[in-house]
């Protein structure tokens, strides 16, 4: 599936490039590089690019029990308004909150993230999944840590 898709925006660009090279109309596009998937996606010249300062977080060692709070930072590279739809958790134990209001081409927001580490104990790897309307669709933050027991 995603040989398919590469291949198809391969033959799609190269398409592009060969109609009218000289043309001033042609939309720009923009390669954007998912390091979680290593997918690549095209960015059309009037959408929003989420670009994450870190997509993974490591809180260290904490005792169970204890919360941690964590805010993901973004920019949005991209041309368009940027609006996040919806960010879910691998667990109830994580809860993020996502901005309400669209945010501006190069303007920055964060994804806020508080997790519970009650009930929890060892290595821990949480994932967020981050859907928008940006290039790429859906991205997956991380975040990570060790839980000690209680004395």
């Amino acid at each position: 599936m995603k040989k398919t898709l590469l291949l198809a925006l391969a033959a799609l660009t190269f398409a592009s490039c060969q109609q009218n090279k000289s043309s001033e109309t042609e939309a720009a596009t923009t390669v954007v590089s998912d390091s979680s998937s290593n997918v690549a996606a095209v960015a059309g010249a009037g959408d929003a690019v989420i670009a994450f300062e870190t997509a993974n977080y490591n809180f260290g060692k904490i005792t169970q029990g204890e919360k941690v709070s964590y805010s993901y930072k973004f920019k949005n590279t991209g041309k368009g308004p940027l609006i996040i739809t919806n960010a879910e958790a691998s667990c109830g134990c994580t809860v993020p909150e996502v901005p309400k209001e669209p945010i501006k081409p190069g303007e920055d927001g964060e994804i806020k993230v508080v997790f519970n580490s009650d009930g929890k104990i060892g290595l821990q790897d949480k994932v967020i999944t981050v859907t928008s309307n940006a290039v790429p669709a859906v991205t997956a933050l991380h975040l990570t840590g060790e839980i000690k027991e209680r004395q």
